[in-house]
């Protein structure tokens, strides 16, 4: 890479780091931010009455996000990321997983080691408890040895248990699989799972929004179970106590509008008993085996009712393509797609009328748009 080019990309990374840290400044305000300011850098470059004047927030707030302390620690940050090749997701890019993008709370910049494809075409959660018995491996090794061929991408926690078991066994079978951490990627918790996240980063990888030297603090798993669930098209519950992680999960998914499934349990066992809840309260449709739950997906390759994934993104230009990203999360004003493309807004008009009449998008009150496909 042109020494130019890696210094321009390490200097957005560094304003995308800093928003991260801004004080006060969680995922959606943030994007309010750039939505109104029309970039990153102007919210660290304008002064504080510009800031109020155009976003609408409290002066008191704004004066409190301490954008000379995030910079600075940014800087730290950048260097450690680029030592260690770690690569970064900004929600405005299109490495960004497109699943998370359109969910209300996603976080702004994700960090990963690896190879896997942030939009693949199907994509599962599978979760449960830590404290998994013989009869819940048994189902999440015959669960996951059915995905083979399938062109599945399986997303758990890394933790004990069902997670684990799920990624080892999709390592086993070469599917590729995602491990969302709760800490920072200068370490692996538990420990022991260090072998497997080695060989998960040869087909897949490891996903965080925490940055680098940040520890497994309990508060950070149920944050890591958000992204577990917004980027899966389904989610899948291998037994689990009434409340925990895998419980937390599956109401996420349900919350971002997706499927949930779960196996059903004895009614006596303690780590039955979440699954049969979600059953019982239908917030989880019952499957008993994988083909069930390809069936229900319609990703069983005998179903003659198979749904395929449009294929109207093969059709899409490079710019369209990343304008619909962009837009999947919420709808986008013309000046923010203008600044995000380094187009003039001339140029951006007539591109944003060309794809309103392919009936790619939509135009909304106050010249922004949004997309009619995802």
């Amino acid at each position: 890479m042109p020494k130019l080019l890696k210094k321009l990309e390490e200097q957005d990374l560094h304003y995308q780091i800093a928003l991260t840290l801004l004080y006060g400044i969680g995922p959606r305000k943030a994007g309010h931010l750039i939505s109104k300011l029309g970039g990153i850098e102007p919210i660290f470059k304008e002064k504080l009455t510009t800031l109020h004047k155009e976003s609408g927030f409290n002066k008191e707030i704004l004066k409190k996000m301490n954008r000379t302390e995030a910079l600075l620690e940014a800087e730290k940050q950048v260097a450690y990321i680029s030592k260690h090749k770690i690569n970064t997701h900004f929600y405005l890019n299109s490495n960004y997983p497109r699943r998370l993008k359109q969910c209300y709370d996603a976080p702004i910049l994700l960090y990963s080691k690896g190879n896997f494809d942030p939009n693949p075409q199907k994509t599962v959660a599978v979760v449960g408890t830590r404290n998994a018995t013989e009869y819940g491996k048994t189902i999440c090794e015959e669960l996951i040895s059915s995905f083979q061929h399938q062109n599945i991408q399986v997303i758990s926690g890394m933790a004990y248990g069902i997670d684990i078991c799920a990624h080892s066994q999709s390592v086993r079978h070469g599917i590729s699989t995602i491990g969302v951490l709760g800490h920072g990627l200068d370490r692996i918790y538990p420990n022991t799972h260090s072998r497997i996240a080695e060989q998960m980063t040869e087909h897949g990888g490891l996903l965080t929004e925490f940055l680098p030297g940040t520890l497994p603090d309990r508060e950070n798993f149920p944050m890591r179970n958000r992204i577990v669930a917004g980027m899966s098209d389904a989610t899948i519950v291998i037994e689990s106590k009434v409340s925990g992680g895998s419980l937390i999960t599956a109401e996420l998914a349900i919350d971002y509008n997706r499927d949930v499934f779960a196996y059903p349990g004895n009614v006596g066992q303690q780590y039955s008993a979440g699954c049969n809840k979600l059953l019982q309260q239908n917030k989880a449709q019952l499957i008993q085996s994988g083909d069930d739950f390809l069936k229900h997906m319609c990703w069983d390759e005998q179903n003659p009712n198979k749904i395929s994934q449009p294929k109207l993104f093969v059709e899409l230009e490079d710019e369209e393509r990343i304008l619909i990203d962009v837009m999947a999360s919420s709808p986008q004003h013309i000046d923010v797609l203008s600044t995000m493309l380094k187009q003039p807004v001339s140029k951006m008009s007539v591109l944003l009328l060309q794809m309103e009449l392919k009936g790619l998008i939509k135009s909304l009150p106050g010249n922004k748009y949004s997309p009619l496909v995802q």
